[in-house]
């Protein structure tokens, strides 16, 4: 199977692990990016369009199709689902089409569509300036969630408590939101969306990771994960647990709400990445995401319930339905950190052999490099990778984690700059 891989803006060398992990699995990769590096992946099947417009990628993709007769098109970025929804549409390849795409990245118009379609949601206002972000925080009362609507990997995200501390964030979010890395690698010349800040109501129980599939309206929860951490008034989400310790009944709850925010956002046939908390008791939709979860959750997927979201990608892009089932741990105890460092400029990262190689991490990624300039909250929300482990128990494994992320040896230049 031929597939076509898009980023309208390269994400430095991120994707390319999950590009190898498609290669793994029997595809034939394709890579596009509107912008992008020289030497990015193997030159016979690696083009750079020169420009991040939709329709200067639809033509460098339309001429690459009539020459390899592409049999689907993916993307892993939060910020290429547009761009391939654009794309499969022009060239006819399968798609959740343009519509559902937009809705499920802009978060206003997918809670406007949540809400809608009778999924429960938190209240929730697009705020133009801080004398609205203030009015409805009054209405929703403290704490409230301040989150731009195009955001992604919980980039000024805000947990926020008061008045006072509303009037500090919201600058911070709306400087911020305009040069996140996020919105500057979507392509240009594409309907986006409302682009500004959502104030929402904040919901106070636990909060779950689903890698799920939706396929001709039925929803299948092929994997749940728990998010354990201890928050708070920034988003981490860097601690994980599986399998997720719902019971029957808060299963079924949340499968129920999951299947009414899908079909609410209009998908039909796609892969799912959802977000879930609970709030009084009862389970509330965050977000879903038209591709993977990132950090190892695909691995999670994998160990946790047989459930692989990588070929979930691939059949989905060719118009197949996937190998899932509905959820259905195997009993395997798995836990994951995000790797986490104060901000400056890293020079170095040392990751000893001992933790590298030792049989309990079944996933360890560093993804910044000597160079990199890491910025914390309220500057940005930068990390250095991620560590995932096993054990006989959650206990067991959660803390072969945390010891092994304390063994990586981080040296920075403080302070940070530019």
């Amino acid at each position: 199977m031929k597939l076509l891989a898009l980023e309208a803006v390269q994400n430095a060398g991120y994707y390319q692990s999950r590009y190898q992990q498609v290669e793994e699995f029997g595809g034939t990769l394709f890579v596009l990016n509107g912008l992008g590096e020289d030497g990015y992946w193997p030159a016979d099947r690696y083009r750079i369009a020169g420009s991040k417009h939709i329709d200067d990628i639809i033509a460098a993709a339309r001429e690459w199709h009539e020459a390899e007769g592409f049999h689907g098109l993916l993307t892993f970025s939060e910020s290429g689902v547009l761009t391939v929804a654009a794309v499969a549409e022009a060239l006819g390849l399968p798609t959740v089409g343009l519509d559902a795409a937009r809705i499920s990245r802009n978060k206003l118009l997918m809670r406007e569509a949540q809400e809608r379609g009778g999924a429960p949601v938190p209240q929730y206002r697009l705020v133009p300036d801080l004398t609205a972000a203030l009015a409805a925080a009054d209405e929703f009362g403290y704490p409230i969630i301040l989150k731009p609507t195009l955001g992604a990997a919980s980039n000024f995200v805000f947990k926020v408590d008061s008045a006072d501390e509303l009037r500090t964030r919201f600058p911070q979010a709306q400087a911020g939101m305009a040069g996140m890395s996020w919105f500057r690698m979507e392509a240009d010349g594409l309907d986006l969306g409302p682009y500004g800040l959502l104030v929402e109501s904040f919901l106070d129980g636990r909060e779950l990771q689903i890698e799920a599939v939706v396929w001709d309206g039925e929803v299948y929860l092929g994997s749940i994960v728990d998010r354990i951490t201890i928050e708070g008034n920034t988003f981490d989400d860097d601690a994980h647990q599986a399998p997720t310790t719902l019971d029957a009944d808060q299963l079924a709850a949340v499968h129920e709400v999951v299947t009414a925010a899908a079909h609410a956002q209009g998908l039909r046939r796609s892969v799912m990445h959802a977000e879930v908390r609970f709030h009084q008791g009862k389970p509330h939709m965050l977000e879903i995401a038209v591709r993977p979860g990132g950090g190892g959750l695909d691995y999670f997927a994998r160990l946790s319930t047989g459930y692989c979201p990588i070929r979930g990608v691939m059949a989905v892009a060719v118009g197949n339905k996937p190998d899932v089932r509905h959820y259905h741990p195997t009993g395997v105890h798995l836990a994951g950190t995000c790797l986490i460092s104060g901000p400056g400029r890293i020079e170095q990262i040392t990751v000893p052999p001992s933790v590298a190689g030792d049989d309990r991490v079944f996933f360890l990624k560093i993804t910044a490099k000597p160079g990199d300039v890491v910025r914390r909250p309220p500057d940005g929300n930068n990390i250095l990778g991620f560590l995932c482990t096993s054990g006989a128990t959650f206990d067991e494994a959660i803390a072969t984690a945390y010891e092994f992320a304390a063994q990586i040896d981080v040296r920075l230049a403080l302070p940070a700059t530019a």
